[in-house]
């Protein structure tokens, strides 16, 4: 069917928007068969991943409880020998990272540096007790 030649440019027009209209819909059908499925992806593998975040997180806590247990069942066989065994364990991983080394003695009265662990020595000056110290007595 043709249309009268006084309305032929209207039609045209109409049948270029119909087309227009069917192209953009193609487009975004084309975008939303490539964004879905990458989309979809994407959230599986966020899915994924926290599950296997939960359930090392249950691992590490139930083996941290273990450890504990056993500590416990240690500790109630031998409390000093299970005692000690801790503080030499903590005192193992601590020193390695340490700069220096300070001995302390209950009765001495400065601090005096021992061993750096560095490899280099330092010379710190020590402080003498104020009853040997002659200048630290009042007048």
């Amino acid at each position: 069917m043709t249309p009268p030649d006084p309305v032929k440019p209207a039609f045209n027009e109409v049948n270029e928007a119909r087309q227009d209209r069917e192209r953009t819909i193609n487009q975004a059908q084309e975008k939303a068969n490539q964004q879905i499925p990458r989309a979809r992806g994407e959230a599986i593998q966020s899915v994924t991943e926290a599950e296997g975040y939960a359930v090392e997180r249950v691992n590490r806590a139930e083996g941290e409880a273990n450890r504990f247990k056993a500590i416990l069942a240690d500790y109630k066989r031998s409390p000093e020998v299970t005692r000690k065994r801790l503080y030499l364990e903590a005192m193992g991983s601590i020193l390695p990272s340490a700069k220096a080394l300070y001995i302390v003695d209950s009765e001495q009265q400065a601090m005096l540096p021992m061993l750096s662990m560095d490899g280099t020595q330092r010379s710190t000056p020590t402080v003498q007790p104020a009853a040997t110290n002659p200048r630290a007595t009042q007048p």
